[in-house]
């Protein structure tokens, strides 16, 4: 199957700019439409290994980034996010057009996708078992999750999204690019040396942000459920010595919980789901500083 790495830069511009592409991750298909460079160069870069669905074929979410043409264009040009032909969010800076598509696909998958449980969570996996992430912004899941996959020999599920299937309980995977922000740009780039990282765009609403591709093995991999084995809630204090707390399975119901997206939702199969999660899990409540200290902590979750 035709990969995005397969198309040249030029190429990848013009269909993006023409009738759009059917861009596969994981278990969806998104339609992508647009003509801002940017745009092109973040697919180009962050996508490469990910595979072309047919142009004819089924996709999950229809999305299209364009400049509005509104008195703006020329002082300080925007872009608008498009889903099924309509505007559902405020455009933005035309500089952060590549980060919209990040979000705005994110958006698509919480608020669409609900068929499964969906929790805010980074989630990587380990000889078959998964360990779940869910975090506040700002408490270090996204930096944790780069060093956990870029250097600790995890295998990368999401960055942002947990999915867990309601029949049987497993993990789909849903691997993208992880999503850095201000200092934790530059903590990755040194921890993680090879790592491909897009270009930081600032005056976010989250600061500064930059994307850092998923590992190509994670890609390959994207058809491979996991199992449940862990839920850490991670929290990174500057200083602080590394500290793992058990978690007893009503605490970690109640905080799991909290960062569903759709628990509501699903009423009782959400509830159903969500406590056999816990049973078939650890908890614990984890606080670090030293991104070396937290991997050998996760290398023993995965030994034991």
């Amino acid at each position: 199957m035709l990969t995005v790495g397969q198309l040249s830069r030029a190429e990848l511009g013009r269909r993006l700019a023409g009738a759009g592409i059917r861009l596969g991750t994981g278990r969806f298909t998104t339609s992508l439409r647009s003509a801002i460079p940017s745009v092109a160069d973040g697919i180009g870069l962050l996508y490469a290994d990910y595979p072309l669905r047919p142009d004819d074929g089924f996709a999950d979410f229809h999305l299209q980034l364009t400049r509005p043409r509104n008195l703006r264009r020329w002082l300080g040009p925007q872009v608008t996010l498009l889903y099924d032909g309509r505007s559902l969010f405020k455009p933005l800076p035309l500089d952060q057009a590549f980060p919209m598509f990040e979000w705005g696909l994110n958006w698509c998958v919480s608020s669409r996708a609900n068929r499964y449980l969906i929790v805010h969570a980074a989630v990587i996996e380990k000889h078959g078992r998964a360990a779940i992430l869910p975090a506040p912004p700002g408490s270090g899941k996204s930096t944790l999750c780069a060093a956990l996959v870029g250097r600790g020999g995890w295998r990368l599920l999401s960055d942002e999204l947990t999915l867990l299937r309601l029949d049987d309980g497993a993990i789909v995977p849903l691997p993208r690019p992880v999503s850095l922000k201000n200092g934790a740009i530059d903590v990755i780039r040194d921890y993680v040396p090879g790592s491909v990282m897009s270009r930081p765009v600032t005056d976010t609403v989250k600061g500064t942000v930059a994307h850092v591709k998923a590992p190509s093995a994670s890609v390959a991999r994207a058809a491979e459920v996991a199992r449940p084995g862990w839920i850490v809630f991670p929290r990174y204090v500057p200083a602080a010595a590394l500290q793992s707390e058990p978690l007893a399975r009503a605490d970690t119901f109640m905080q799991l919980a909290g960062n569903c997206f759709n628990y509501s939702l699903l009423g009782a199969e959400g509830f159903t789901a969500l406590a056999d999660l816990v049973d078939a899990s650890a908890g614990f409540r984890f606080t670090y500083s030293v991104l070396d200290e937290a991997l050998a902590f996760f290398d023993h979750l995965a030994a034991g």
